[in-house]
């Protein structure tokens, strides 16, 4: 599948210049060989707010042409064929360019003699692999954006969990935090265990709009996330949420009841799947009686295992807000059971008990 994406520079490259100083055309070269189960771009194939295809097809207003290359949505057969756009961007060839990596970025450093941990192509000299890390030592320097598909690809995900012989890490801990962008932009993180597919189009069209000079750069958080997307925890978006204020707690994953005390961590974790669903708005770890496990977060997986065991902080938090929620519980209650009945007027009897009395009566 090939697509344009745009950039936004100062001075526009070989993409062209639109009506307001951006880019009219921008290629996307996504890289999904890192440590990972592609499983990053098997969930943006869900997005419909837009869909890839529309951002291929050129059906998003005010959005550069794209030139997407992905290994798994690519028509080619493959090899050099593939990784002809790729070799042209090393040359300079091809300019402006986003470069999506999907995949935690393993160590090669650690490696003594030959061996690799991951590779994309061969060298065309040398018939050698080349390594993750040689394609972004060269290309993260030429993108116009650098984009992270994926918890894998910002934070290290599970290939860098405690004990891991590969040393993984995040695209950011690879490249450095302070690492900008030819666009002068930060690294951009979407986590997620996969991405949410909406959360990452969303972001990926807030950059191409940028690209194309009609929006500023998407605002992020310390962490190099989108603010907009990772600003509330999940708790704050969650439908179970109430019956916490209520210190109401499921006992067992049957129970529509806040699971805080069988393992959720969504008052602590920032996410807005509850919120946004998985795919077309259905679906959500909480919402689907799944507890959160802290997927988007940089700690995820080692900070929040094991998985189904009560949080850190869990039993204090629900044993403070017991009494207040006892409390709020009854009263609503009480409410609830004055509210369900029917005023004492309303009785099919003869005499009119509503209080009723026009005061021009005699």
């Amino acid at each position: 599948m090939s697509t344009d994406s745009g950039t936004h520079d100062a001075a526009p490259g070989p993409g062209g210049s639109g009506e307001h100083g951006g880019f009219d055309e921008v290629t996307i070269l996504w890289i999904s060989e890192g440590m990972s189960c592609d499983g990053d771009t098997v969930s943006l194939t869900a997005a419909g707010q837009p869909a890839i295809e529309d951002l291929v097809l050129g059906l998003v207003p005010g959005l550069p042409k794209v030139n997407l290359y992905n290994k798994v949505l690519s028509p080619t057969l493959g090899g050099e064929e593939f990784l002809a756009p790729f070799r042209a961007a090393l040359r300079g060839e091809v300019a402006p360019f986003i470069l999506v990596i999907e995949g935690s970025v393993p160590n090669q450093d650690i490696i003594q003699g030959d061996g690799y941990w991951t590779s994309f192509g061969n060298d065309e000299v040398t018939g050698e692999p080349l390594t993750l890390n040689w394609w972004i030592d060269r290309l993260a320097p030429k993108a116009w954006a650098v984009v992270a598909a994926g918890t894998c690809a910002t934070f290290g995900g599970i290939h860098a969990m405690a004990g891991n012989p590969t040393g993984s890490m995040g695209l950011a801990d690879y490249l450095g935090w302070e690492f900008r962008s030819q666009g002068g932009l930060p690294i951009v993180n979407v986590p997620g265990c996969p991405i949410q597919p909406e959360n990452f189009m969303e972001t990926l069209v807030w950059v191409l709009h940028h690209a194309a000079g009609t929006a500023p750069p998407p605002p992020l958080d310390h962490m190099l996330r989108p603010q907009w997307l990772f600003g509330r925890t999940v708790h704050e978006g969650c439908d179970r949420a109430a019956y916490y204020e209520q210190a109401d707690f499921a006992k067992d994953y049957n129970s529509p009841k806040c699971q805080v005390k069988v393992g959720c961590w969504g008052p602590v974790v920032n996410c807005n799947v509850p919120k946004r669903g998985w795919m077309s708005g259905i679906g959500g770890c909480p919402n689907v009686g799944g507890i959160c496990i802290g997927c988007t977060m940089p700690g995820f997986p080692d900070t929040f295992m094991p998985f189904m065991d009560e949080p850190a902080g869990g039993s204090l938090s629900s044993l403070l807000i017991k009494p207040y929620g006892a409390f709020i519980r009854r009263m609503r209650g009480i409410t609830n059971a004055a509210v369900n009945r029917e005023p004492k007027w309303r009785r099919n009897e003869p005499a009119l008990t509503s209080g009723y009395d026009p005061y021009w009566r005699a």
